[in-house]
């Protein structure tokens, strides 16, 4: 229960951006209203890692993002990633969010069988 609350609070902080005391409040009240999934419950510890995994993302996407400006990226490509196992619903999402987060990567579709199916856009290859 306390993983489902934690990501729903998470989600309304992405989505408002505001850390009032209001929208704090507004947000316990959402997370805890919410109908609870009936999937299993993720593991604490896989929940706090995906967190910290964003929490390094965002200067990866800055990074990327001025990359994107001084060399603009002409090669896309479509790579089959795989899912880890045993993801919950709420795992997945954070995943997808991950890979989607960063500029160069967009997530298009994920396959029951276990696997994100990603967009890349990379740097045209210079020839020797």
């Amino acid at each position: 229960m306390i993983g489902d609350v934690v990501l729903r609070l998470i989600i309304w902080f992405l989505l408002t951006a505001n850390f009032t005391i209001a929208n704090i409040v507004i947000g316990l009240l959402i997370a805890f209203l919410l109908p609870r999934s009936s999937a299993s419950p993720e593991r604490l510890k896989d929940l706090f890692q995906g967190i910290w995994k964003i929490i390094l993302a965002i200067p990866q996407a800055y990074a990327e993002a001025v990359e994107l400006i001084l060399n603009p990226h002409t090669e896309e490509e479509i790579v089959m990633e795989r899912v880890q196992l045993r993801r919950s619903p709420g795992l997945v999402f954070l995943d997808i969010f991950l890979i989607t987060f960063t500029p160069k990567t967009t997530v298009l579709n994920y396959h029951e069988e276990g696997w994100y199916e990603v967009h890349q856009v990379r740097p045209r290859r210079r020839l020797p």
